[in-house]
């Protein structure tokens, strides 16, 4: 999948099971996939589907059964030294869903800010430390005199500018960003949005954007990778995802993003995913390109349905 881009992280293989013994729970099933270095790549899938397991497990918070994890090519799943682990933690910073629950409500915002730099000692003195709270408050459009206040003195909005500087303030390489719009009002979401694209483009960033909605991740991600019960089922170009869902589960998760348009909405008809399609390859199935770029989960068996579904889409886009 690296072609001659250069791959940023790289999850080969890898299982996630929760318990043990009679009670163990398989949460994630041989993930792959590659992450390239300035893409935003988006896993998207229904809650409960691994999303966010999978992200954990990338920052070191869940542990893997099987598989590797490799960022800039170094293993960083399993035991590490000390000095690898801060490497890790100082390299990947994650942007977490609900904003009020990622700060402590009993630190300042300048404290929230700051405890990156107190952990990893990036400043030279206190006069340096506080130059990069200021310059990280005003890139997301917070002034320096919001160090003072608490976060609940904070709209959500706000909080979330908080969350996205904390990280920021690191100079990380990677962000994992797990629903960071999802607890937001819509008009609040397209500015989070456009200030994390206004950050890649500046500091050549690289995002992992996790999502529960297709149609949030259209416009702002590179690649989507969908996830079902664990699995992987398809990884494409954004663009080529939308022309051409292939996997029954994508399928289904396209068609439930509301139109605008009533009329259309009304006339939609509704598709149930049934999960057999996966199970038929569960066994000896693998992420399998079907067009340059394009992954679909299957076996063999299952490979000359999906090319004549996709081939009916082209005919489909040609007679439109």
């Amino acid at each position: 999948m690296s072609g001659n881009k250069e791959v940023l992280v790289e999850v080969k293989n890898v299982d996630i099971t929760f318990g043990s013994g009679k009670k163990i729970f398989r949460a994630v099933t041989n993930a792959s996939f590659n992450i390239y270095k300035g893409e935003t790549f988006a896993l998207v899938g229904e809650s409960g589907s691994g999303k966010t397991t999978i992200a954990r497990a990338i920052i070191r918070l869940n542990n893997t059964s099987a598989g590797e994890i490799l960022f800039k090519g170094k293993k960083i799943n399993g035991k590490l030294s000390k000095e690898d682990r801060t490497w890790v933690q100082r390299n990947i910073q994650m942007i977490f869903q609900d904003p009020a629950a990622s700060l402590n409500e009993r630190a300042t915002i300048d404290y929230c800010i700051s405890e990156g730099l107190y952990n990893f000692h990036l400043y030279k003195d206190e006069a340096d430390r506080q130059r990069k709270v200021d310059d990280a408050l005003n890139a997301v459009g917070l002034l320096p005199e919001h160090k003072s206040r608490y976060p609940h003195e904070f709209s959500g909005g706000q909080r979330q500018r908080v969350g996205i500087a904390r990280a920021m303030i690191m100079e990380p390489e990677f962000i994992i960003a797990d629903e960071p719009i999802s607890a937001l009002d819509v008009s609040i979401r397209a500015q989070v949005l456009n200030l994390m694209n206004k950050f890649k483009d500046e500091r050549g960033l690289t995002y992992m954007f996790i999502a529960h909605d297709l149609s949030v991740v259209r416009y702002f991600a590179d690649r989507i990778a969908v996830i079902h019960n664990g699995r992987i089922v398809e990884v494409a170009p954004a663009l080529d995802l939308f022309r051409y869902p292939i996997h029954p589960y994508t399928q289904s998760l396209l068609q439930a993003v509301p139109m605008p348009d009533p009329k259309i909405e009304k006339a939609k008809q509704l598709k149930v995913y049934d999960n057999s399609v996966e199970e038929e390859s569960a066994d000896d199935g693998a992420l399998t390109e079907i067009i340059p770029g394009h992954y679909i989960f299957m076996n063999e068996k299952q490979r000359s349905g999906f090319e004549a579904k996709l081939k009916e889409m082209k005919e489909l886009e040609k007679n439109q």
